[in-house]
């Protein structure tokens, strides 16, 4: 149902330039090649979408893409795109077969090495659905702890969850380790729990994880990951399959 929004980052190499110019003008050039506002877009090809551990594409594959915005004082912005399946999957009558999520939030360091961010995210899913469907439109608000190399986040859910009926408050919470293994391959670690609130909370609740390896490629990043869930048969079996069980899946993604 969606990837978290994108870090903005700025690189500059602007070390040598007091050696070159005088105090102001090395002053002025940096403050140049510093924008107040960047902005970045994303594209990827997935063998499926996975979210939350669940395939939201009934294991076929997803074209994803996405546009970034970003302000030196730490807000950011943006939307997300998918190709979907998983409501019609789950209700016949029911079509929709797009999620486009749109979110906006605020990171700041606390120092070098950790950073702070909180923000609400809003997953949209436009369609058509038959009488009585609780709509799966989503709102969360979200707070994280950025180490680098490692985020804890926690989510919480201001509407129905995803779908389903009474679920006000419902939370995710997660915690990623990425770190390079050596030769520029990247190594993930996730975990995360997603707790349901309403009268069929213990069903639906359910733990999932990812194990995978990254590398950049010239600006290319493929990747391939291992995801899981203790995800119960009695609440997401769909088509004779459960959303959560063991699959590979495999990404090609470009920043721009």
């Amino acid at each position: 149902m969606s990837v978290t929004h994108r870090a903005i980052a700025i690189s500059l190499s602007i070390a040598a330039l007091p050696l070159l110019l005088p105090a102001a003008h090395a002053e002025t050039a940096a403050a140049e090649a510093q924008p107040a506002w960047t902005s970045s877009a994303n594209v990827g090809v997935f063998s499926q979408y996975v979210f939350r551990g669940l395939t939201q594409t009934n294991e076929k594959p997803a074209l994803q893409g996405g546009f970034d915005l970003g302000h030196e004082s730490g807000w950011y912005g943006g939307v997300w795109l998918s190709n979907i399946s998983w409501i019609s999957d789950a209700t016949p009558g029911a079509s929709a077969s797009l999620e486009a999520d749109i979110y906006t939030g605020i990171k700041r360091p606390f120092n070098d090495f950790l950073a702070w961010d909180i923000g609400v995210l809003h997953y949209a899913y436009p369609g058509s659905y038959p009488n009585g469907f609780t709509n799966p439109d989503t709102t969360e608000i979200y707070a994280a702890l950025d180490g680098k190399w490692i985020t804890a986040r926690y989510s919480y859910s201001l509407t129905n969850t995803f779908g389903s009926a009474d679920t006000r408050g419902s939370g995710y919470l997660d915690i990623t380790l990425t770190h390079e293994i050596a030769g520029g391959v990247n190594g993930v670690a996730h975990i995360g729990r997603q707790r349901y609130t309403g009268p069929n909370a213990s069903n639906l609740s359910y733990t999932d994880w990812k194990l995978g390896l990254n590398k950049d490629f010239s600006g290319y990043v493929l990747g391939v990951y291992y995801t899981g869930t203790n995800a119960s048969d009695a609440a997401y079996t769909v088509k004779g399959k459960n959303l959560g069980r063991d699959r590979i899946v495999l990404s090609a993604s470009r920043s721009f």
